[in-house]
């Protein structure tokens, strides 16, 4: 059973357009306007928007709490990290992380990570060279930048380019989608694949 799902989506203060988009699940890391726009989502979808651990047509979802900056939320608030498990992978989506590193509490309740979505524009987030020990704490198979500079984008964050830069990753083509399936994982890897998907 196909199920849909829909992270943090945004509204137009951010200066972008959000496509139509339908859903059976909303998760939301944390409340601010450019990332709960949950109204704009078709459907009737649950909405998750808090650490817990909850399950949807098989799909195993766990919130696990963290800061939105790295003086323990002091001036932005809270964050959910959300790890999602089914059909045989699990992938982790970091939200607007900014903390330094992950506490082992944290790397606990995440677990083994097949694919991580990680924010790398600094400035509201952790940056590039952050993100690489965040990586390093979870060496997943896959990573696919988040939260950095678009061109129509109405925050000031760093391009995408600087973290590939810090990974040591030549250009990335910037992709439509990316289609993984459990058996495209299985095969040993010698370094994590970094994905730039197309917005």
């Amino acid at each position: 059973m196909q199920l849909k799902m829909v992270i943090d989506p945004y509204g137009e203060s951010t200066g972008l357009t959000l496509p139509l988009l339908e859903a059976d699940v909303v998760l939301i890391t944390h409340e601010h306007e450019d990332h709960n726009n949950k109204k704009a989502v078709k459907g009737e979808p649950f909405v998750i928007s808090s650490p817990g651990e909850y399950e949807v047509k098989g799909v195993f979802i766990q919130g696990i709490a963290s800061f939105h900056d790295d003086k323990e939320g002091k001036e932005r608030g809270l964050n959910t990290i959300y790890a999602v498990e089914g059909e045989g992978l699990r992938v982790c989506h970091l939200g607007d992380f900014g903390q330094k590193e992950l506490s082992s509490e944290q790397l606990e309740n995440i677990g083994d990570v097949d694919i991580l979505l990680i924010p790398v524009g600094g400035v509201y987030t952790i940056n590039g060279k952050e993100a690489q020990r965040v990586i390093s704490q979870l060496e997943p198979k896959i990573v696919i930048p988040m939260h950095y500079l678009l061109s129509k984008l109405k925050y000031k964050l760093n391009p995408v380019e600087d973290f590939l830069r810090t990974m040591g990753a030549k250009k990335a083509e910037a992709q439509e989608k990316l289609v993984v399936k459990e058996k495209d994982l299985a095969q040993e890897r010698e370094e994590t694949e970094i994905v730039v998907l197309r917005p």
